[in-house]
């Protein structure tokens, strides 16, 4: 990694303006929108408190949901400033607005210390265009640019990389926040050159979502487990009869051709050797998106690798779990990406927290555990173990680009440390 970070920094009287992540869960409460989940304000304190401490004049921008270029309320980020401020134990002033002249004089008043957070980005359309004109507007008096949003740094939006732009043209360096720094360390140098074994476990719903991470994985890993309802894509691949399980049933060549890999690689590539299955049936409740609610019924564990026609795959089985678990333990690295059931319903999150009990007892042994972002953390944290792993990446769809080795937008724009000329952004 050599991108400049904001420990490089001398940020003193300097307005710094810094893309965070806060597009956290929200809902309402007697009249009100308040978060439900403090995990990505959290996350970005201790770059605050150094831009603080080092007399910096704080301008935070972040996007909340997808507001669609509207003004939408229960999208505005006023309550993320209210619950910043408790967390800090500092005030943090409010612009209901990311562009303007109230937002200009706002920032100008700002003293050394002070921080300010702009209203939602995303109520403008500009803002996913990356429309220059938009990114000049934001960036009004700002002298420093400041990146600690990696969940966003795959978009090329206007304050993701339209505005590090601006700065750099001016001469502003453009640098990596502290969480920024650590998941290019984490997820770019850590797998570089992996303690081994380096295992991969990988689960989720496609194939198609995960396919460049095997690929480019199979290169450096020792063993690759895989789970989730993609596990039923391979199987089908295999000619094995899959039921209502979620599959792909164009991309079986996909993963033929990634099991001929690892056995020319000489990589362990196991899949589920029994699982748990339940058939799926409507009712008529709808969830909150309007969509009728699944129950499941008749849940059984079978080690047959057809699944009955009536039912569908939902989870690993104990066996798979006793083999996956060997494998985890006798790692020296590991990366998680994607749960290995429908972790969501209790009925089938047996197989997802027992991996994630050998990922934290391996880790308690001296492995190194990383977990690629997304329903990995979420399943992680549901299971109360999310403080036991080396690192949790704040990133989805980042994370995913970032291993499958596409350069992210919002990572290229920023300034190469002195020496390197590269611009690789890893």
């Amino acid at each position: 990694m050599a991108k400049l970070t904001v420990k490089d920094l001398n940020v003193r009287g300097k307005r710094v303006f810094v893309r965070v992540d806060y597009n956290v869960p929200m809902e309402e409460k007697d009249g009100q929108m308040v978060v439900t989940d403090i995990t990505r304000i959290k996350e970005t304190l201790p770059t605050l408190d150094l831009l603080i401490n080092g007399g910096a004049k704080i301008i935070l921008a972040a996007h909340l949901g997808r507001p669609k270029g509207m003004k939408e309320p229960t999208m505005s980020l006023r309550p993320v400033a209210a619950k910043l401020a408790d967390m800090i134990g500092h005030p943090v002033a409010f612009v209901d607005d990311c562009i303007g002249e109230k937002v200009e004089q706002t920032a100008g008043a700002l003293k050394e210390g002070d921080i300010l957070l702009l209203e939602n980005v995303r109520y403008y359309d500009q803002e996913e265009a990356n429309d220059p004109a938009f990114a000049e507007q934001m960036a009004k008096g700002a002298e420093i640019y400041v990146n600690d949003a990696f969940g966003s740094a795959h978009r090329a939006h206007a304050s993701t990389e339209g505005v590090a732009r601006v700065v750099a043209k001016r001469g502003g360096p453009c640098a990596a926040g502290l969480l920024m720094e650590r998941e290019l360390k984490f997820l770019g140098d850590e797998l570089d050159n992996p303690a081994r074994p380096f295992v991969v476990i990988l689960g989720g719903a496609k194939v198609s979502d995960k396919i460049k991470v095997i690929d480019r994985l199979l290169e450096k890993a020792d063993a690759i487990l895989i789970g989730g309802a993609m596990a039923y894509t391979f199987r089908l691949a295999q000619g094995f009869k899959t039921g209502k399980s979620l599959t792909e049933v164009d991309k079986t060549d996909v993963a033929l051709s990634a099991l001929a890999k690892a056995k020319a690689k000489n990589v362990k590539f196991l899949l589920p050797t029994d699982d748990v299955v339940a058939t799926p049936v409507k009712t008529d409740k709808l969830d909150k998106k309007g969509k009728a609610v699944i129950e499941y019924q008749n849940v059984a564990t079978t080690t047959d690798q057809n699944v009955p026609a009536e039912a569908a795959g939902l989870d690993i089985g104990p066996a798979t779990v006793k083999a996956y678990s060997e494998v985890v333990l006798q790692a020296k690295t590991i990366l998680w990406n994607g749960p290995m059931g429908l972790f969501e319903n209790k009925a089938f999150a047996a197989g997802t927290n027992a991996v994630a009990k050998a990922v934290v007892e391996a880790t308690a042994k001296g492995a190194k555990s990383i977990i690629g972002g997304g329903d990995s953390v979420k399943a992680l944290n549901k299971a109360g173990l999310g403080d036991k792993v080396t690192f949790m990446s704040t990133g989805g769809g980042a994370s995913l680009e970032f291993l499958e080795g596409i350069p992210l937008p919002g990572v290229v724009a920023l300034s190469d440390k002195p020496g390197c000329c590269c611009g690789c952004g890893h």
